[in-house]
């Protein structure tokens, strides 16, 4: 499965199952179900501290539904284990169900459940399986796509603009989640005659020798793509970049304002803001298959400057003016 499942950014995705509250037994309350690499603790409540699940209510409540009186969230966090991500899903479906009913095996795909699913964004959901195309989706899924894996020769470009020269690009992946991010960051290298290490991370304590490896290799600069395994870790990995003298490109935003030199991405809170009338949608009746998928409208380039200081790197004037947001 490529980058985050369903509801993209940290926040994984949603399941809405209506259930009726003692005191109104006419009033539906909805049971929003997110799937994370965050902490469950900062997506729990109607002010979440993580942004892209805010975003997500603050969607909904500009079309009218209020948090505890028209539905509630229940957030499931994958620990940074994207393998947890099935039983998680499986999990959340069975209690939209009959809560007196064991979850599943892990093993069971999330593409299997019969319940409404709705994701907030996917890189390629039909080359994944999960959609049959983009204007009729079928089966339980629909939502926005990230292109993540088209924008990855993109980031590439960028990242040596900043950064030309012999030395490789180290890329910094995961094959559970991100393997043909791999694949199209090795596609668009061979076009242009760039070199690529690669460094492959499965879990969190892989991050270290990451590290030291591409600086073993005398790499010239990173880029990062995205994982369950890592992502929470983004101000650890922006960190370790500066301290190995590093330029990193990010497949998303948090890791820049973490302290990371740059990305280039779907802007995610807007996708999230989004995915709230795919929600309402779901809420009055609709079918997930029959709500097309959509493509992002709007990508930003970022670009944190006092981690450029950091480095020691200079960016270029015109770069500068491409950006849409600088961080100073």
């Amino acid at each position: 499965m490529d980058r985050r499942a369903f509801i993209g950014g940290v926040a994984l995705g949603t399941l809405a199952v209506p259930r009726a509250t003692p005191a109104q037994p006419a009033r539906k309350v909805y049971r929003i179900g997110l799937l994370s690499s965050s902490e469950i603790s900062s997506m729990v409540g109607p002010q979440p501290r993580n942004p892209f699940v805010n975003a997500l209510l603050r969607g909904l409540h500009e079309l009218g539904y209020v948090y505890g009186e028209h539905f509630v969230t229940e957030p499931r966090s994958v620990e940074g284990k994207p393998e947890r991500l099935p039983g998680l899903a499986a999990e959340l479906v069975l209690q939209g169900r009959d809560r007196r009913r064991k979850p599943i095996s892990g093993r069971a795909q999330a593409s299997d459940l019969d319940d409404p699913h709705r994701h907030g964004g996917r890189q390629r959901p039909c080359g994944q399986g999960f959609v049959q195309s983009l204007a009729r989706p079928g089966g339980n899924f629909t939502g926005l796509s990230l292109q993540t894996l088209e924008t990855t020769g993109k980031r590439l470009e960028i990242l040596k603009e900043l950064v030309p020269g012999p030395a490789p690009v180290a890329v910094v992946w995961d094959r559970r989640v991100s393997a043909r991010s791999w694949q199209e960051a090795e596609a668009a290298a061979r076009k242009r005659g760039w070199k690529l290490l690669s460094l492959e991370i499965r879990d969190a304590s892989e991050i270290e020798g990451a590290f030291k490896a591409a600086t073993d290799a005398r790499v010239g600069a990173l880029l990062v793509g995205g994982s369950a395994a890592y992502d929470p870790h983004a101000r650890r990995i922006a960190e370790l970049a500066v301290k190995h003298r590093l330029p990193a490109m990010y497949s998303v935003r948090f890791y820049v304002d973490a302290g990371g030199l740059m990305s280039y991405s779907a802007d995610l809170i807007a996708i999230y803001r989004r995915a709230a009338v795919f929600v309402y949608k779901i809420f009055r009746g609709a079918k997930p298959g029959d709500l097309p998928v959509e493509q992002p409208s709007k990508f930003e380039l970022v670009i944190n400057i006092k981690t450029a200081k950091a480095l020691g790197l200079t960016i270029p004037q015109m770069l500068l003016l491409r950006a849409d947001h600088v961080i100073e």
